[in-house]
């Protein structure tokens, strides 16, 4: 399914970018593949405790982050996957710089982490509701490409997913959280509030787009609206990633036949 790989030094202008591609049912089947694919490279991800790998979600509400946690990385052993949601940042946090509280989450050895938002609040949320300064948010597009940068060359390979909805899109997904008594729990009041700053909110997503998609770190801007095919391009790049990164089984030296003269398999 075709995504949106935005370039250094490119505008990324939201509103000429498709937020639906219709997906087929060769697609569901395709990401079932493509899911147990991603649980292999990610067993020898784990076995190996080499390279760490980091996956960046970032969408306006009802977007599809904790959903394509739940489907993308569903056969994944959990020991090895890392899942840290960014709320927003409390008295502690706000009183170190505004990258301390990404640094102590990023993946160690041989793990995938997976942030649901991130550290991009700080260009976000925290310039939209005017928490901070332009001079304060202006400076965090450099302070942000130096840090993916220091991940990078310490052994982290980052992923950077927009998810791309529309805003009738996002009209229908809250009025289904409203009329599913299973489901209002999740509507939030900062919904309503964050909906009516869509303008502000798309303007703030562009531009952070584009100041912070590096050679090191490029965005990809996923077609949203159709779930299929969402979940279809997110696995299909977290698979080729780990193929790039060619984990490998450690290999074990010395193991003995027999012990005590009794062959090891009996």
């Amino acid at each position: 399914m075709p995504a949106t790989v935005l370039r250094p030094g490119h505008d990324a202008e939201l509103d000429r970018i498709p937020t639906r591609v219709l997906a087929d049912d060769s697609v569901r089947e395709e990401t079932r593949r493509l899911k147990k694919q991603l649980s292999r490279l990610q067993e020898r991800l784990y076995a190996e405790g080499r390279q760490r790998l980091l996956v960046v979600l970032q969408a306006m509400d009802t977007g599809g982050k904790d959903t394509v946690i739940r489907k993308v990385f569903r056969d994944c052993n959990v020991q090895g996957v890392r899942v840290h949601r960014f709320e927003a940042p409390n008295q502690r946090e706000l009183g170190r710089d505004f990258l301390w509280r990404a640094h102590i989450v990023v993946p160690p050895d041989g793990h995938i982490a997976v942030w649901n938002r991130s550290h991009y609040g700080g260009v976000l949320e925290e310039r939209v509701k005017g928490i901070v300064p332009e001079s304060v948010w202006r400076l965090r597009y450099r302070q942000i490409n130096d840090f993916e940068r220091l991940l990078t060359e310490s052994g982290t390979r980052i992923l950077k997913f927009f998810l791309h909805i529309s805003k009738d899109e996002q009209r229908r997904r809250l009025q289904r959280r409203l009329d599913n008594p299973d489901k209002r729990w999740k509507f939030s009041p900062d919904d309503l509030t964050q909906r009516a700053h869509w303008d502000d909110y798309q303007a703030a997503y562009e531009e952070a787009l584009r100041e912070t998609t590096t050679e090191w770190a490029p965005w990809t801007v996923v077609p949203a609206d159709d779930k299929r095919s969402r979940d279809h391009v997110i696995a299909g790049a977290l698979v080729r990633a780990l193929e790039e990164m060619d984990p490998q089984y450690p290999t074990v030296e010395g193991l003995p036949d027999t012990i005590n003269g009794q062959d090891v398999l009996e």
